[in-house]
């Protein structure tokens, strides 16, 4: 299974936030952080803001902040939502599929319990258990003015 940049950059968008808490962020800012295009960024956040995992900010001081806590978006879903299909063979759709194996395929069936196993895993974790180690991810991604004094002077655990 391999998920789209879409669902990567949703999850990325979304760390990013969780990562500035009760802060408005702008895209700008988000995509130099991640070095990525500020228009597929914006994209990505037009359909978050459409599942109400984010809400947008209008006017000057506008952009995006979480609109849910991050312990309620729960990581399973916001791949449910930001992949535009789980189709991981053609079999899978019935506007696609020209396999004539379909009425006995084991094959088809194996592929539809990895996929269930893969989305039950993701659906254990929520965007809190994502950014646990703040002070680890803060400075990878340029947040240094983030990070207090205690973090500054002993190296935070980041296992």
């Amino acid at each position: 299974m391999r998920l789209t940049q879409h669902s990567n950059y949703a999850m990325r968008l979304l760390m990013y936030c969780a990562l500035k808490p009760d802060q408005t962020v702008r895209l700008a800012e988000i995509a130099e952080s991640y070095d990525i295009s500020g228009h597929h960024l914006n994209k990505i956040a037009q359909r978050l803001v459409h599942v109400g995992a984010i809400q947008a900010i209008r006017g000057r001081n506008g952009g995006i902040r979480l609109a849910k806590d991050p312990r309620d978006l729960n990581v399973g879903e916001i791949i449910r939502q930001t992949e535009e299909n789980m189709i991981i063979v053609e079999c899978f759709s019935e506007q696609t599929n020209t396999c004539p194996l379909i009425s006995h395929c084991k094959f088809r069936i194996l592929l539809q319990d990895a996929l269930e196993a893969f989305l039950k895993v993701l659906d254990a974790y929520t965007l809190e258990d994502m950014v646990a180690h703040p002070d680890c991810l803060r400075p990878l991604l340029g947040m240094n003015e983030q990070i207090g004094t205690l973090s500054q002077i002993h190296r935070p655990n980041c296992a």
